[in-house]
């Protein structure tokens, strides 16, 4: 027998029925979503048609720029509950700036139609200020940061329903979004086709951030500070890592990234009103839970938020096709959280 293979009897021995169970355990969550998912595909044919599964990632890609911003926050052992009304704000901010010059009660219709990259700025900006006010709350006052997020939620609703009633708006939906815009983000024709099968935009954009995303965790320094401080604080403190501005640096990162998800939410749904965007943050938190970014601190993947959120989209897009009814889905969400969590903290205490 040569070593190689003694090595991996070795190591095959080694591995206890308990460990086993263990892994399974760990990663219930996603088999039981696996299996609904198996289910719902045999008895729905049309589950696997293709549109279906377009749509499956387009959905993904819509919701997948918020889940990478908030993950940054739950690596710190936070979250961000502000999050879904930040992407209503930046959405209508963008739809109003974006508004056809002859689009029917254009809200501001003294400035025409502005650049789209100027707007991407403006709107990645608003996020990033709003993350950056919830960062500098969290690091100077040592304030939790769900009490923080709870509170920039409620005052950033308040400036969107006052918002919405600007101009010639009058608190309508915003919509007659530019033809620019939309093919901007949606496409028409979209930069990437298979025959009759158009991917969004969107999609590519998404691909594109997630790889930024995955840079920026793992090949920078600012990606080692957040890891370490979410592992341990002092330890980081001592090890030189600022922690005031690593701070505020992770939720600026993160309110960008709803910025950028407000401004392709905006165009993907075409009309946009002071709802756009809320109970997102539910989403995102449960997407990044059950792609095992703890809340523990200092554990977390790019890739296992992006199967979180496709696990997540995959459970919502099936559930309806056998005939669940869709105001079930809060209570849903909410048990996977539940379940996610305590499958995480059950995995740390017994690390610990």
């Amino acid at each position: 027998m040569s070593n190689s293979t003694k090595e991996l009897a070795l190591k095959t021995k080694s591995i206890t029925p308990k460990q086993v169970g263990n892994a399974l355990l760990n990663n219930a969550l996603i088999i039981i979503m696996l299996l609904v998912a198996a289910y719902v595909a045999v008895t729905q044919p049309s589950f696997l048609a293709p549109n279906s599964l377009i749509n499956l990632l387009s959905l993904t890609a819509a919701y997948l720029p918020v889940a990478l911003g908030i993950a940054g926050c739950i690596v710190l052992t936070g979250t961000d509950l502000s999050a879904g009304r930040a992407v209503g704000i930046t959405a209508c901010v963008a739809a109003s700036l974006l508004q056809a010059t002859d689009a029917a009660n254009k809200m501001w219709p003294g400035i025409g139609t502005l650049p789209i990259p100027l707007v991407i700025l403006i709107v990645v900006a608003i996020g990033a200020a709003i993350g950056a006010f919830n960062g500098f709350f969290v690091a100077k006052f040592k304030l939790h940061p769900f009490i923080v997020t709870l509170a920039t939620q409620l005052i950033l609703y308040t400036i969107l329903l006052l918002y919405v009633q600007q101009g010639n708006n009058k608190g309508m939906a915003i919509s007659g979004l530019s033809a620019e815009y939309r093919n901007f983000v949606v496409g028409n024709p979209p930069l990437l086709s298979f025959g009759s099968i158009q991917i969004p935009n969107y999609v590519i954009y998404a691909v594109l951030l997630t790889i930024l995303m995955w840079f920026i965790w793992n090949k920078t320094t600012f990606g080692k500070n957040m890891f370490a401080l979410g592992a341990n604080e002092e330890a980081a403190r001592v090890s030189g890592v600022n922690v005031f501005a690593t701070t505020i640096a992770v939720f600026a990162l993160a309110g960008a990234m709803y910025g950028w998800a407000g401004f392709v939410e905006s165009a993907r749904i075409a009309s946009n009103t002071a709802n756009t965007g809320v109970n997102y943050e539910l989403d995102a938190i449960a997407a990044c839970v059950i792609g095992g970014v703890s809340f523990v601190g200092g554990i977390g993947k790019i890739s296992g938020i992006v199967i979180g959120v496709i696990m997540l989209r995959l459970i919502f897009v099936a559930l309806p096709l056998v005939g669940m009814d869709q105001n079930l889905q809060y209570a849903i969400k909410g048990g996977i959280i539940l379940f996610a969590c305590a499958l995480d903290m059950r995995k740390y205490l017994v690390k610990k």
